[in-house]
């Protein structure tokens, strides 16, 4: 069993533009997250559960000061003080609004200077020499934390109130999916992980070998038709199809449906960025927390995939016995594979980017939601912390659950094969969905 290797660039001109390429998009994305609205909509509070907008712009700005300019470049600080205002440790998301924070002036010049500088020290970074640097891992990474904080800050302005401020075409229309609703992953061993992607983070790594038994899995994510059936016979009634946990979570919050839905007469509606909406039936459903998921799988007399069945799911190749980059295979991802990049303020419908699907034919494992699976978020074998343990090494443990494949709130230099989220099992303000399995022996 073995993973596949990427195309790594050695050339020391094309990584440097692939870096550039990476940062700029980034740059594009929060600067159209941040102009989109006045300046009170910057700084105000929109949730307990985000940071205002002006916040996560001026850490953007930070990070990047801290891993480009100081680790990687060997400069001064520019702005020392302020390190300590966007330690994303040091102070709640709750409690940031009364941090003596940039202004949106102040925090669009830093990061301007910032980047600025930045670019000189890509220029001359040695790329095969420092592991920080080297395959430009540190440009990547913190394009990845940016592109990570603009997910976020969509998040944001979906918790928002009043009227758009963002807009995006729809995906394509897709006719009704009319494949298996299921199929079989055989059981043995595969590579999991990465030791050989560039820009994987820490938890991705290293490649190791696991075993996993025989499964079935949704050759889709869960849609909104199949979870409003669970609504209608009585789930969010029915303590039998809970843990004791999420029974208690939703009895205390009075939670009846997902995130952002509300019923007028018989019909469901759901707001999303600022319009109200028709609930589409053939979209995988959204703004789900683990609880809910976990509920209508056992509902369904199913189960949520364990991170290792869904991985092996997305990569594993049973022609070849190798795991692939991606579910399609190990060229990086187009619009025809995956609904990424904020290119849509939505998921496309179940079935959806048949270019994109795995040698068994599972769709949308990559991008349109986030998907809930059954396992904690824990390191892996060797697991080594790198550049610092603030990024994985402190969530491990039985508080956070595990999310695979992405969104298509996440650009694709933040989304692969291996990529891991992990969240809370209680959040359903981020951009999450599922699918569920069953072990080969109940068929």
């Amino acid at each position: 069993m073995t993973e596949t290797a990427p195309d790594t660039l050695t050339d020391a001109e094309a990584l440097r533009e692939r870096a550039w390429s990476a940062l700029t998009a980034a740059r594009a994305r929060t600067t159209l997250l941040t102009t989109c609205v006045d300046e009170p909509d910057l700084v105000a509070q929109h949730s307990p559960l985000m940071s205002p907008l002006v916040w996560d712009l001026a850490h953007i700005g930070n990070q990047e000061e801290q891993w480009l300019l100081r680790a990687a470049g060997g400069q001064d600080p520019l702005r020392p003080e302020i390190d300590s205002l966007y330690d994303a440790f040091e102070h709640p998301r709750a409690e940031r609004p009364k941090l003596p924070l940039l202004s949106p002036v102040e925090a669009r010049r830093y990061t301007a200077e910032v980047r600025a500088r930045a670019t000189g020290v890509l220029e001359t970074a040695d790329l095969t020499g420092p592991r920080l640097t080297r395959a430009a891992f540190a440009f990547g990474m913190i394009a990845q934390h940016e592109q990570q904080h603009d997910e976020t800050m969509l998040v944001t302005h979906q918790l928002r109130s009043g009227p758009p401020a963002l807009s995006a075409p729809d995906p394509a229309p897709a006719p009704p999916y009319r494949g298996p609703a299921e199929v079989l992953v055989p059981g043995g061993e595969f590579t999991m992980g990465t030791s050989t992607e560039p820009w994987a983070l820490d938890n991705e790594r290293p490649a190791h070998t696991r075993h996993v038994p025989a499964f079935f899995l949704d050759t889709t994510p869960v849609t909104n038709a199949a979870y409003q059936a669970f609504i209608d016979d009585g789930g969010y009634r029915d303590p039998r199809w809970w843990t004791p946990e999420g029974w208690a979570h939703i009895q205390r919050h009075a939670i009846t449906a997902p995130l952002f839905w509300h019923r007028e007469g018989r019909q469901w509606l759901r707001r999303r960025f600022g319009v109200t909406e028709p609930v589409p039936p053939d979209e995988p459903v959204l703004h789900v927390c683990w609880y809910e998921a976990d509920a209508y799988a056992r509902w369904a007399g199913r189960r949520l995939p364990t991170e290792a069945e869904w991985e092996k799911a997305a990569r594993h190749d049973p022609s070849t016995g190798r795991s692939r980059r991606y579910p399609w295979g190990d060229a990086d991802p187009t619009p025809a594979h995956a609904n990424l990049g904020q290119r849509h303020l939505r998921p496309a419908p179940a079935g959806s980017h048949p270019a994109g699907q795995s040698p068994l034919g599972i769709h949308q494992l990559i991008g349109d939601v986030w998907e809930w699976t059954a396992s904690d978020f824990l390191p892996y074998p060797g697991f080594r912390a790198y550049p610092y343990r603030e990024y994985s090494e402190v969530f491990f443990g039985p508080e956070y659950k595990v999310l695979r494949g992405g969104s298509f709130a996440v650009d694709p230099v933040a989304c692969r094969g291996t990529f891991r989220n992990w969240d809370y099992p209680v959040r359903r303000q981020i951009f999450c969905g599922f699918r569920t399995a069953r072990t080969a022996e109940d068929s």
